[in-house]
């Protein structure tokens, strides 16, 4: 049996016993060359695949374990890549793709894996030629694009169909921030008495119409209308009982921003996480090694019937009936999705994250634990509220109080999702005809605040919103447009760099298709329908090329050599004398000589905190970058001074034990601390 990671077999050849030898391919075997096109585009696109360098010995074991094997078995992931990869193994070990060894499962457990084995079958060279279609795509766009920019602009750059989209988000998004024009609008709080009880209020209207106050004006306007020393009339008291609905298990995107949102994970990182979980973790004792959750690349929020009633027992046996959703609310599945697997669940609900504490690192138990609790609470009953709302009048002038109290927790006692957390807010009893002192007024002027930049986590919302790019491509998007310093991560937010503007103005210009929201996603449709069989793939690839073609020989010919100029640094260099520029290289702006190549000087850019070196007393403590993008602060001397800090030093010592202050993060802001734990201040804001 040949799967596609070393861990996956590990796990499988458990399951299988001694009849069985499962082997591992490593991923792909074949590809297209590195060093050409390798796509013959006169001959019906047909791709030249030659074996990838570095796999000798793969494919060497793989020949040698297959001539000793009565029947070879092809297992590799439940989807289009997986598909492709064991059609390329056929091609090496000469089978023949209609013989049915292909076996295929969601969750790597042993009843499933063994279920597997019931029912092979043959390679589905549509989902093959699906892949191949997408593949062969993105060879002719980033071999055709890429050339043009390393002559016109740079080398290193890169272009490609849903990285120039992601990119275009990026950039369109800070468009629209630099054009923003802030809008100014007031509120008024209001503080109610009733009795001995107080509770807050606003401002809604005069005469029962909303109204918008604009400028100060304008509150000044009501203010003057109200009678402080006169009570308010309740007029109308509205009491409701709202219920809501659980959030479906994860899909890839879902988790992705979730894990992103709660977990500070970036994509990459939730990834392969989630890979190690599929593939499986040893459990320990007569368990060994088991799956704990199914295939994490999905668009689909189906789940198993068997998965909801384990769900629904495990419920009933921790929350109670009243906990358990008799019917679960039917979520609405997006509309590109192809739905080829199931939900990302737990393998098993009855695996209970507490259960794993002592077999799953840090890392994995929170992701696991975010996973399970999705699953479970997707299964559970909806939260309950009554909600309140009172209209209170004097002089025409209308405030508003609403409050809301818990009436049953539902799904919230396990899971609630990100931004969705709401606290009780209780209000006294109102009724019609009641009166009530309005205390105090708080006017406060606000101003319409541009749309965020793009986190992670919003990104691959877009992308997925936008039917751009599938499960399995929004991580290694995001990781690429990183890589070649399109964007840069400001915390957590993209921003584009020049780099990335000087790309997105030519593809926008030369190749429109390429960056087209629209376009993109409509191809992405195409290549679902090759899947199914409704398309054939050579069709889809060639109306997308012959005019894609046309517009590379039009580039090639009008694109004018773009002039990143090195910008003054103000400063020579310490080796020659001659002075010192900016320039942009691919992993962001440096300082070098500009007698580059005859001196090859070059300095970081720090920026400089304003604070002494604790430890030599001569340098400046600089902000510096780890390899993991993780801010930390240094010496500016080094290496002659090899002083480190995680947190930012402060320039004072502890009164306590003399040792340096840092400003740290602690819960509700900042703090200034001494890493010995014997003093510690609050920042005044």
């Amino acid at each position: 049996m040949i799967v596609e990671s070393p861990a996956k077999a590990k796990t499988i050849e458990k399951y299988l016993g001694r009849n069985y030898r499962v082997v591992a391919s490593l991923g792909h075997i074949r590809d297209l060359p590195r060093s050409q096109m390798g796509v013959d585009i006169e001959n019906n696109y047909t791709p030249k695949y030659i074996s990838i360098r570095g796999k000798g010995d793969v494919i060497k074991d793989l020949k040698k374990e297959a001539k000793k094997a009565d029947n070879i078995y092809l297992a590799a992931d439940p989807d289009r890549e997986g598909e492709a990869i064991a059609w390329h193994v056929s091609h090496i070990l000469n089978l023949d793709p209609k013989d049915k060894n292909r076996v295929v499962f969601n969750e790597i457990t042993k009843d499933t894996v063994k279920n597997a084995f019931k029912d092979p079958r043959s390679i589905d060279m549509k989902l093959v030629d699906a892949q191949q279609a997408r593949r062969i795509l993105d060879r002719l766009v980033g071999y055709s694009i890429s050339p043009i920019l390393w002559k016109k602009v740079k080398k290193g750059l890169s272009a490609g169909r849903v990285q120039s989209v992601a990119l275009k988000l990026v950039i369109d998004r800070e468009n629209e921030i630099k054009a923003f024009v802030p809008e100014e609008y007031w509120t008024i709080d209001g503080e109610m008495q009733k009795g001995k009880e107080t509770f807050s209020s606003s401002f809604y209207g005069e005469n029962g119409k909303k109204k918008a106050l604009k400028n100060n004006d304008d509150v000044q306007k009501v203010l003057q209308k109200i009678d402080k020393k006169k009570p308010f009339a309740v007029t109308k008291v509205a009491k409701r009982e709202r219920k809501r609905f659980p959030a479906a298990p994860f899909t890839t995107s879902s988790l992705q921003q979730e894990a992103n949102r709660r977990l500070n994970y970036k994509t990459r990182k939730t990834m392969m996480i989630a890979q190690q979980l599929y593939e499986g973790i040893n459990l320990g004792g007569k368990q060994g090694t088991v799956g704990l959750i199914t295939y994490m690349r999905t668009d689909s929020t189906r789940i198993a019937t068997v998965a909801k009633h384990e769900a629904s027992e495990f419920i009933h046996e921790n929350y109670g009936a009243d906990f358990a959703a008799v019917k679960v609310q039917k979520k609405k599945q997006q509309e590109f999705a192809q739905d080829a697997h199931e939900a990302i669940r737990p393998s098993s609900v009855m695996r209970t994250p507490k259960s794993l504490e002592s077999v799953l690192s840090r890392d994995q138990m929170r992701l696991y634990s975010l996973i399970w609790s999705r699953f479970v609470a997707s299964q559970m009953t909806p939260a309950v509220y009554d909600t309140i709302t009172a209209d209170m009048v004097q002089n025409g002038v209308q405030f508003r109080a609403t409050g809301s109290r818990t009436k049953f927790a539902g799904f919230t006692k396990l899971y609630v999702q990100t931004g969705d957390e709401t606290k009780d807010k209780l209000l006294p009893e109102l009724n019609e005809g009641d009166e009530v002192l309005l205390k105090k007024t708080d006017p406060a002027q606000h101003f319409t605040q541009p749309p965020a930049r793009f986190t992670e986590a919003s990104l691959v919302k877009a992308l997925e919103e936008n039917g751009v790019g599938r499960p399995s491509t929004y991580s290694p998007t995001i990781d690429t447009i990183q890589k070649r310093y399109y964007v840069k991560l400001n915390g957590k937010s993209f921003e584009p760099t020049e780099l990335g503007e000087i790309v997105n103005t030519l593809i926008s210009e030369f190749f429109p298709d390429i960056v087209n929201i629209d376009f993109t996603a409509k191809l992405e449709d195409e290549l679902d329908e090759v899947e199914t069989g409704a398309e054939n793939w050579v069709k889809v690839v060639d109306q997308y090329y012959q005019p894609f073609a046309k517009e590379i020989d039009s580039a090639e010919e009008k694109i004018q050599k773009v002039q990143i100029k090195d910008e003054p640094a103000g400063f020579n260099c310490d080796i020659c004398g001659a002075p010192m520029v900016v320039k942009l290289g691919r992993y962001g702006k440096f300082y070098a000589c500009s007698r580059f190549p005859n001196c090859r000087n070059t300095k970081p850019i720090v920026k400089e905190i304003g604070v002494i070196c604790p430890k030599c007393g001569i340098g400046q403590v600089v902000e510096r970058k780890s390899k993991r993008n993780r801010l930390f602060y240094g010496c500016s001397r080094y290496p002659a001074c090899d002083f480190v800090s995680w947190d930012k030093p402060v320039g004072r010592d502890c009164p306590v034990c003399g040792h340096f202050l840092v400003e740290k993060k602690v819960k509700g802001g900042r703090q200034v601390q001494c890493p010995n734990g014997d003093y510690d201040e609050p920042i005044q804001k």
